[in-house]
This record gives structure tokens, C-alpha cells and sequence, in this order.
């Protein structure tokens, strides 16, 4: 494969441009998450969560792929902020089990509007976007 005349311009890196577009898209959602307190990794666990409630901390780890470690303090803030409940599983005391509180579910309604306002903030067709996120989940899948 012939990268060009020089296969260290940093303009020609995936990671560069994948770097540079992961917070590019992150802060268009900082001003739409922020009036509902929450950052960008914190929307991810309630997006897990709105697709399905109750969930283990271990399921929520593999599917955002964070280990418990990383995800603790989140779901403590998620937690203070009243969206979450954490406790102790009936089946496996071993395992933590995060759900959504009733202030958690009614959150959904007003987040659904966060993917058209970046979509629109973006300035790309759903076409493009659709289209980038299959080749994204080519790269990540690439990379399991």
C-alpha cells in the first residue's frame, strides 16, 4: 500500500482525523448536555440504560466498553443527580445493578431532541452521517 510521499504527515492520519472529530462532535454536545448536568460520557451510560433498564455495571462496561473503574464515578454523579439508582442484584449479591429512576426515564423525552440538534449543527446529511458511522463501526470492530 503506497501511503504517499510521506506516511508520517500528520494529515493524512487516521488518528489524527479521528482525534480531531471525536472532540469536534464531543463539544457540540457539552452546551446540550449541560443544562441536564451531565457530560458527554454520562449521556452514553443513559443512552445504554434507555435502551435497556435494569442493567449490571459489568453489562454496561462491556457494551460503552469502560471498565468498573472508569464507570463508578459516573454512575455515583448519574446517581446524585437522581437519574440512576444503584443496588445490589437478588440473583448475585456480587453483581451491581444500575436503573433508571423515574426522573432517569422522563429524561429520555427531552434527550431524544439531542441527535437532530447535532445533526443539524453538523451541517451533514443523515445520508453522510449514516455512512460514517457504518465505517466507524468497521474500525471499531476492526479493533476488538
Amino acid at each position: 500500500m503506497d501511503l504517499g510521499p510521506d506516511p508520517l504527515a500528520l494529515d493524512r492520519q487516521v488518528c489524527f482525523a479521528l482525534s480531531v472529530a471525536s472532540r469536534s462532535v464531543i463539544a457540540i454536545y457539552r452546551p446540550l448536555l449541560e443544562p441536564h448536568g451531565l457530560t458527554h460520557p454520562q449521556y452514553l451510560v443513559l443512552l445504554a440504560l434507555w435502551e435497556k433498564s435494569p442493567r449490571s455495571v459489568r453489562d454496561i462496561g462491556e457494551t460503552l466498553r469502560h471498565d468498573p473503574a472508569t464507570l463508578s464515578p459516573m454512575l455515583k454523579r448519574l446517581e446524585a443527580l437522581g437519574y440512576v439508582t444503584r443496588r445490589r442484584a437478588r440473583a448475585d449479591e456480587r453483581q451491581l445493578e444500575v436503573d433508571l429512576t423515574d426522573a432517569g426515564r422522563a429524561l429520555r423525552a427531552e434527550a431524544e431532541k439531542i441527535p437532530y440538534k447535532v445533526v443539524e449543527e453538523l451541517g451533514m446529511s443523515v445520508d453522510e452521517l449514516e455512512s460514517l458511522h457504518a465505517a466507524l463501526s468497521r474500525v471499531i470492530a476492526a479493533t476488538r
